[in-house]
């Protein structure tokens, strides 16, 4: 991982030369939670400009990273990072919890986000989750193969959401995955056992055997549903108190 991580970094430099800003990793990775087999190494750079000559500069740069099997590098330059804040909002707020500078400064670390939107970005995502997820599984629902990577896939990005949604609903934001399954599968009423098995899987903790594909699956998707319509009537609830308040 350092090896690779090392020589992206090289060849952004060599592709943007004076235009590059900064290199930042986070997620998983730089949250100390990587595991190979499951994990994406999330990269965020920053520029001074971006026009169609930056892109053409960064593109071999980018195709080459995500032949590794990584996504592309998010790329913005500071006056975009700045003004969108509000929109990515949940992505922000895990730079600032966890990351890692590559190359050059944090300039995410420093930016004030507003959270006005955050909810909303929330539940959208959660949405967006669960759509996916059904998309996805009936297409490999012939494949048991198929329907378990796509869950040990998605298990990272799902527990995030989870912090998230706990963030939306009025309690802290934890740092720790478990936490949030747990404190969320109160306040929206799901099992967290199967969630909590499948970071299990992927952190190496435990193994497949005995583990029921069928029935964690239904139990993942009841909490994904759970979890937006609860952050849904939050944001209902908060939309009708306006005009009480006013």
């Amino acid at each position: 991982m350092e090896k690779l991580l090392h020589e992206l970094v090289q060849r952004l430099r060599t592709a943007a030369e004076a235009n590059l800003r900064s290199v930042v990793l986070y997620g998983s990775a730089a949250a100390n939670l990587y595991q190979e087999k499951h994990s994406d190494l999330n990269v965020l750079c920053v520029v001074r400009r971006l026009g169609s000559a930056e892109l053409d500069r960064l593109a071999p740069v980018v195709r080459w990273w995500q032949s590794k099997g990584h996504p592309g590098p998010m790329m913005f330059t500071e006056e975009e990072l700045r003004r969108s804040a509000d929109v990515f909002a949940i992505e922000l707020l895990d730079i600032q919890a966890a990351s890692r500078v590559l190359w050059g400064e944090n300039i995410a670390a420093r930016l004030e986000i507003p959270m006005q939107l955050h909810p909303i970005n929330v539940e959208r995502e959660l949405v967006h989750c669960l759509v996916r997820l059904r998309q996805h599984y009936l297409a490999a629902r012939r494949s048991p193969r198929a329907v378990r990577r796509l869950m040990l896939a998605s298990a990272s990005t799902a527990a995030v959401l989870f912090r998230h949604a706990l963030l939306a609903l009025g309690q802290p934001l934890p740092s720790d995955r478990r936490q949030a399954v747990a404190g969320l599968a109160a306040l929206a009423g799901f099992d967290p056992k199967p969630i909590d098995g499948l970071l299990d899987l992927r952190e190496g903790r435990r193994n497949e055997r005995g583990f029921d594909w069928e029935a964690v699956f239904a139990a993942y998707l009841d909490a994904i549903e759970r979890a937006a319509q609860a952050v849904d009537r939050r944001l209902a609830e908060a939309a009708a108190a306006k005009p009480a308040e006013g």
